[in-house]
């Protein structure tokens, strides 16, 4: 898209860069030259990693005729989606309204002032199944915009003050009555056979069974803690997960998990049961708590995956892995049975087909079959083998291209996941990736720009503005350093990150607008309720405020917590999955909070008892006598040893320093 983009700090920009089409990145200027010209914006929204965006950039962008039709008639402007969410969501807002649907490529007409008039996803170059191509589509916009500007601008300025209308009910009431009625709603609409929740495609619910966990746990609903640990492990032994590697897909495109959507994001793969608590907690809070046979080890594969193929020379995660290699979906991962026999040999290579789920016909296009490990092994030993040989055969072949667009929010996320499962594993080198990542973050992001920016690319910030979901997700990975090590400078950073939040963020009927009251004016002010693939701004807010409140017990912290709740009730009511992280604070909020301060050593035995032991949502700190926070004050080792304060709204048992009296406490 012209030589504007190629020094872009998103990856996505820069790869058409040379294509023919004159593209702009979002900013003042391009909106200055629509105004200027009177041309209507054709908007591109879309990022790296998604398959039909570069399938569109290749049949329309890079052909010469679409192109000069493009530049004749439109100011181009090209926005990476996960560079400028903010964009993003007023825009899909407007195409799911104006379209019943929406998703990636996304494509709008706006007015010069940014009004969208005309919304879509994928065009075909060519006319197909009675649609007309996008040539044909831009030609009756450019007609519109001649002949009936009047009737267009009329129609973006209906959709722009729709744009602007409050989506949320009035505030309710929470009580345990709303999580039990959500609960239920969850496990009305659960697949009792293959885990998760309806039909396809299937997303990792991820953050609705850390709710289910959470209740359970308060309950004692067995249907809950079923569901919770039916879906982990269908979705760990499913072609979803890199049976080879680690790491887990974005989503399945079918209700067993056979076939995944092939692109490999960051953001999903902490909150799976790879990074931590979902794992322990469900099983641990059983009457059996012996874990599975593949429970630690698919935590160790998963952050094992994030380290080797996601980290970048700065120590930040790259945000995730193209679905295509070699001009196909999933070639990568995919294998037949003869490339089994080509690696193994027939004996091996007949064992491992039938132990993989790997068909005469193939699982997947082509005659392939994903890779899936729906029993364990006979034999362990030979499993290993045959597994470092795949693996080893398939690092030959052609990679995925890698997005190294650091997101602050998506590396906040692998930073607790990583610091916290390093801890419990005992995996040191864990705990200092978190660390380093966490640094890079406030160096680069935060102390490196006039503003805390969103992305960066190899060290340098890019030109766009922290969202709420930033702010909160990293202030609350640095509340989970400064729990597991005790470092007051992570508690400090967090403070600071909260008190800009409820200085730039606040909406006065409750909650947190997604951007900031000194960012960037567009058509609307976005304010997302709703948790999708990851926790939305304001869920990610409410669990940092929450832990602000029990470690320090500060009343505005509180407050914080209980007006964003009541923002989040009718929602939990009416459509739970969409709450499902903020219902998961919710049972955390109603529990006490419940809070253990260990005086002592980070990663001791008393240490790692607790965050094993404890019920899923405690807030669990370690630190020294003199930690200068509320839940520390007047806690002693007691008799020179670590010391376990066992807390419920900072009213302690009494203190206990050895590990089986405080598993009995627990």
């Amino acid at each position: 898209m012209g030589n504007r983009l190629a020094n872009a700090t998103s990856p996505y920009l820069r790869q058409p860069a040379e294509n023919p089409v004159d593209g702009w990145g979002w900013s003042p200027k391009p909106l200055r030259a629509a105004k200027d010209q009177d041309k209507p914006i054709l908007l591109s929204v879309g990022y790296a990693s998604c398959h039909w965006c570069h399938v569109m950039a290749h049949e329309s962008f890079e052909n010469e005729h679409v192109a000069a039709y493009m530049n004749e008639h439109f100011i181009n402007i090209k926005v990476d989606r996960e560079e400028r969410p903010d964009i993003d969501a007023i825009y899909m807002r407007a195409t799911t309204a104006m379209t019943g649907n929406g998703g990636w490529p996304m494509t709008c007409i706006l007015t010069p002032d940014g009004q969208p008039f005309f919304t879509g996803t994928y065009f075909p170059p060519e006319p197909r199944a009675g649609h007309p191509s996008f040539s044909q589509i831009l030609q009756a916009l450019v007609e519109a915009w001649r002949e009936r500007r009047a009737e267009v601008l009329e129609s973006a300025g209906s959709i722009t003050a729709y744009l602007n209308e409050a989506t949320l009910a009035d505030p309710g009431v929470l009580n345990e009555s709303t999580l039990n009625k959500a609960a239920a709603d969850l496990l009305a609409h659960a697949d009792k056979r293959n885990g998760g929740f309806g039909g396809a495609p299937k997303f990792p619910p991820t953050m609705a069974l850390e709710f289910l966990n959470r209740h359970a746990a308060r309950t004692g609903n067995t249907e809950a803690f079923e569901v919770v640990d039916r879906t982990f492990e269908t979705m760990a032994r499913s072609g979803l997960n890199d049976q080879l590697g680690g790491g887990f897909a974005r989503y399945s495109v079918d209700a067993r998990w056979d076939v995944p959507h092939f692109e490999k994001m960051l953001y999903p793969n902490p909150l799976l049961p790879a990074g931590y608590p979902p794992w322990r907690t469900s099983l641990l809070q059983r009457d059996h708590p012996e874990q599975p046979p593949f429970a630690d080890p698919i935590t160790r594969e998963t952050a094992e995956f994030l380290l080797r193929e996601l980290r970048t020379p700065e120590g930040g995660f790259a945000s995730g892995l193209d679905a295509d290699s070699e001009g196909h979906e999933g070639t990568f991962y995919v294998w037949n049975r003869a490339q089994l026999r080509e690696v193994l040999g027939d004996d091996d290579g007949v064992w491992a087909a039938n132990l993989l789920n790997v068909t005469t016909s193939g699982t997947f296009e082509r005659g392939f079959s994903t890779l899936q490990l729906r029993t364990d092994p006979d034999n362990t030993e030979r499993w290993e083998a045959i597994r470092a040989k795949l693996f080893a055969a398939r690092a030959q072949r052609i990679r995925p291209d890698r997005d190294d667009k650091v997101v602050a929010a998506w590396n906040a996320l692998a930073i607790s996941a990583l610091a916290e499962a390093g801890t419990i594993l005992n995996e040191p080198a864990w705990l200092e990736a978190a660390t380093r990542a966490a640094e890079l973050i406030w160096a680069t992001h935060q102390a490196g720009t006039p503003e805390f920016a969103r992305t960066s690319l190899a060290g340098t910030a890019g030109n766009n503005r922290a969202t709420l979901e930033d702010l909160a997700l990293v202030a609350s990975s640095y509340q989970t350093l400064f729990s597991l090590t005790g470092n007051i400078v992570w508690w400090e950073r967090a403070t600071y990150l909260l008190g800009r939040i409820a200085t730039e963020f606040t909406d006065p009927a409750g909650g947190f607008f997604d951007t900031a009251t000194s960012a960037e004016t567009l058509i609307a002010r976005p304010q997302d309720f709703a948790d999708n693939a990851s926790p939305c701004g304001n869920s990610a807010a409410l669990a940092a405020f929450l832990t602000h409140a029990a470690v320090t017990g500060d009343r505005a912290s509180q407050d914080q917590v209980e007006r964003v709740l009541a923002r989040f009730v009718p929602l939990m009511a009416g459509a739970p999955r969409f709450a499902s992280w903020a219902l998961a604070q919710a049972e955390a909020h109603l529990a006490g909070p419940m809070q253990i301060a260990i005086v002592g050593a980070p990663g001791s035995e008393l240490h790692r008892t607790a965050l094993l032991t404890a019920k899923p949502g405690t807030v669990t700190v370690v630190g020294e006598e003199n930690t200068p926070v509320a839940l520390f004050e007047q806690r002693t080792r007691q008799g020179g040893l670590d010391t376990a304060y066992v807390c419920q709204n900072f009213t302690c048992k009494l203190p206990v320093t050895d590990s089986e009296s405080l598993a009995a406490q627990l």
